[in-house]
Parts: structure tokens; C-alpha cells; sequence
């Protein structure tokens, strides 16, 4: 019996050790922020868990309200008692009060707050379980295919995991899709109640031109960390995890950086024909729910139309149209056209919706911008296509 206890002992031990042991291997991802083309990858698809950087789909779908009306940055959030009973890391709130979304944003993204990300979850669902459902919901549009959220601050669950390639997309379509919110990932401190919380993000302070984003810690994650940082006009974003300290994930983050800054100054050098691998981040699309006048459906057979971005080669051009039509009721009945350019002695292609009126050409640009997607509107030329842009 004693010898059989021990053995059962043993294997607890081994057991309770193993889960709170820190991972024995890294994964990291860097992109092109500009261009979406991956620059560095290392075990881009395992599965980990993303710790805190879970808190930035809780901030993604948080400025999303905001930019829908739902939300302002002076709104006052009633906080919970579930919130308050989070585990650290957290700020001095009580339950019963208050806070601004404008607060509990920077106390997310400067302290990682675990109670005040929870207050912005159940300020946009019913629950922090409900709002689990929505972070979902959301990861699957953005493509983000190995991801399953389980709570709104990356807090220890077991089922909650990521990979650095899915985080990549969560941290460039944030910086895409909601760019005047963008400068909040660069604060190194803030002041609330009277106490001053300062950032874990060192990196922000160690490498030249650092902006964001977010780090994280579990023992199960260990130390992760996802930022950007812009030379000279080039911007590069990386994701590190599973390091054993935190001074080994900042170093790696900051090799891969400043390496991958200096690869893309040098790609922007050669003929835009060379074909590198890019990470495709979902723009911003009209939805039922964006504010702003209902366009016609009826099909106008005009003589203009909207040109929507130049691309390395046919498909993709092709492609790109095509999902737009998928997402946008209003475009869907108008032919897609795709016309090659040249531009600095190589071929381009542009990606074009045709046969609109022109006040429905106007009218759809200025409601693809409003969704932060550029946009020409242009006259058709022989009614079948449009006038070539200039560069």
C-alpha cells in the first residue's frame, strides 16, 4: 500500500509539475505590416497558449463598438463583482462603480488588467462566457483558423489557444482596421484613482521606433509578446511565444525586428514582381449593421465604376473583388474587372467593379472608405473599362 501510494503520489507530482512547467520550445511570425508579406517564421502553426495577448480581440471588438455607436470613450461601465474577483494582474476598482471605456482600455493595454477587461466583455455581452462566443465569432472572420477564445483576458484555461501566425492577423487587423486608435498601444504609463500603473512592455522602450502592441504570461504560455515598430516608412510586426523569461522573449522579438527592417528596405529595392508570401488580413467590410445610407441594389449599367487596389498578379487582383462581392450586397450584381498596368517596368494588376452610375460609384467609394479600404472612382473607358490610375 505504501508503495502504491508513492507511486500515486509520484505521478501527481509529475502530473501538477508538467502543467506549470514553461514551455520547451518558441514560435515566432513577422510580417510586412504594409504589405502583409511574411518576413520570418518559426513554427508558425503550433498551438499555444496566448496568455494576455488574448486581451487584444477584447480591445479589437471594444473599439469595434465604439466605431458602431454601441460605445464612447467617455461611456461609464458599472463594474461587477466577477470582475473585481479576477486574478491579478489588476487595478484598484470596486464593484458597484464605475469606469470610462477610455480607462479600461488603458488600464488592458498598459497594465493588462485582468478585472477591466472583463468590464469592457460584459459592457458588450451579457457575460464573459457570451462575449467568449463573440471573440469566436470574430477569429473565424479574421482567418484566424487555430484559435479558440475562452475568457476575455487570456486568464488560465486550459482549451484556450492560439498559434503566433493567428496572432499576427488579430494584431495587424487591429492596427488596419482601427488606425486612430492605434497610438493607445504606445503608452508606458497611466494614471487612475491617483496611482500611476506602468507598462510590462520593456521593448517599447529598448528598440528604435517600438509602438505596441502587447506582452503576456502564463507558465503554461510563458512569456509572449506581439509589437510592431516603423523605420524610414517601413513597419514591421512580430510575434514571439513560449520563451522562458521575459528578457529572452524581448531579445528574440528585437532580433527579428530589426533583421526584418532591414530585409524589407532592402526588398523595397527590387522589381515589385518578386513574389514573397504575405498574410492575408480581412479588410474592414459594409455590414447591416454600419451606419451611413443604404445603396440601390438595382443594377445601373453605368458608365464608371471603382477601382480597389493594385495586386502582383491576376488571381489575386481577381480574388480580392470577388470576396468583396461576397460581403457587399450592393456590388453583387456588377461585372468584375481586372487590367494590367505598368508600373516602374513591371506588371501590375488592378482590381476593378465596373458599370456603375457615377453617383453610385461616389457613393460606394465613400462607403468603402468610411470602412478604411481605399477606393478611385473612375470613368469606364469604352464602357468596359476604367482609365488606368496614376502611380
Amino acid at each position: 500500500m505504501v508503495k502504491k501510494g508513492l507511486l500515486i503520489l509520484t505521478a501527481l507530482c509529475f502530473y501538477y509539475g508538467s502543467a506549470n512547467a514553461l514551455p520547451k520550445t518558441t514560435s515566432s511570425f513577422a510580417i510586412n505590416l504594409n504589405s502583409g508579406e511574411v518576413i520570418s517564421s518559426e513554427r508558425p502553426d503550433v498551438v499555444r497558449h496566448p496568455a494576455s495577448l488574448t486581451k487584444l480581440m477584447t480591445l479589437y471588438l471594444t473599439f469595434e463598438a465604439i466605431e458602431h455607436g454601441k460605445l464612447r470613450m467617455d461611456t461609464p461601465l458599472k463594474i461587477s463583482r466577477h470582475a473585481v474577483n479576477q486574478k491579478p494582474s489588476r487595478i484598484d476598482i470596486k464593484a458597484g462603480e464605475t469606469i470610462t471605456v477610455e480607462n479600461a482600455i488603458k488600464a488592458v493595454i498598459v497594465k493588462s488588467a485582468n478585472d477591466c477587461a472583463v468590464v469592457l466583455a460584459e459592457a458588450l455581452a451579457p457575460s464573459e462566457r457570451e462575449f467568449a462566443v463573440l471573440m469566436n465569432n470574430k477569429a473565424k472572420k479574421l482567418g484566424m483558423k487555430k484559435t479558440v477564445f475562452k475568457n476575455a483576458s487570456g486568464l488560465n484555461n486550459k482549451a484556450q489557444v492560439s498559434t503566433v501566425r493567428d496572432m499576427a492577423i488579430l494584431g495587424s487587423s487591429v492596427y488596419k482596421h482601427f488606425p486612430k486608435y492605434y497610438h493607445l498601444f504606445s503608452l508606458q504609463k497611466f494614471e487612475y484613482n491617483g496611482k500611476t500603473y506602468y507598462s510590462h512592455n520593456n521593448v517599447l522602450k529598448k528598440f528604435k521606433g517600438a509602438d505596441g502592441m502587447k506582452t503576456g504570461f502564463l507558465n503554461a504560455a510563458g512569456f509572449n509578446i506581439i509589437t510592431s515598430a516603423e523605420r524610414d516608412g517601413n513597419r514591421i510586426l512580430a510575434v514571439t511565444m513560449g520563451h522562458q523569461s521575459a528578457k529572452k522573449r524581448d531579445d528574440k522579438v528585437m532580433k527579428i525586428m530589426d533583421a526584418g527592417l532591414k530585409k524589407i528596405a532592402l526588398n523595397t529595392t527590387k522589381s515589385p514582381n518578386t513574389v514573397m508570401a504575405k498574410l492575408e488580413i480581412p479588410r474592414l467590410i459594409a455590414s447591416e449593421k454600419t451606419t451611413g445610407p443604404a445603396l440601390r441594389y438595382k443594377i445601373s449599367k453605368g458608365k464608371w465604376g471603382i477601382q480597389l487596389g493594385s495586386f502582383s498578379n491576376y488571381s489575386k487582383a481577381y480574388k480580392f473583388a470577388k470576396k468583396l462581392q461576397e460581403n457587399m450586397v450592393e456590388i453583387a450584381p456588377y461585372p468584375i474587372n481586372v487590367e494590367p498596368a505598368e508600373v516602374d517596368m513591371a506588371i501590375v494588376y488592378r482590381s476593378q467593379i465596373t458599370n456603375l452610375t457615377q453617383k453610385d460609384a461616389e457613393e460606394l467609394c465613400n462607403r468603402l472608405k468610411k470602412e478604411n479600404m481605399s477606393c478611385i472612382v473612375k470613368k469606364n473607358e469604352n464602357n468596359s473599362k476604367l482609365t488606368m490610375a496614376a502611380k
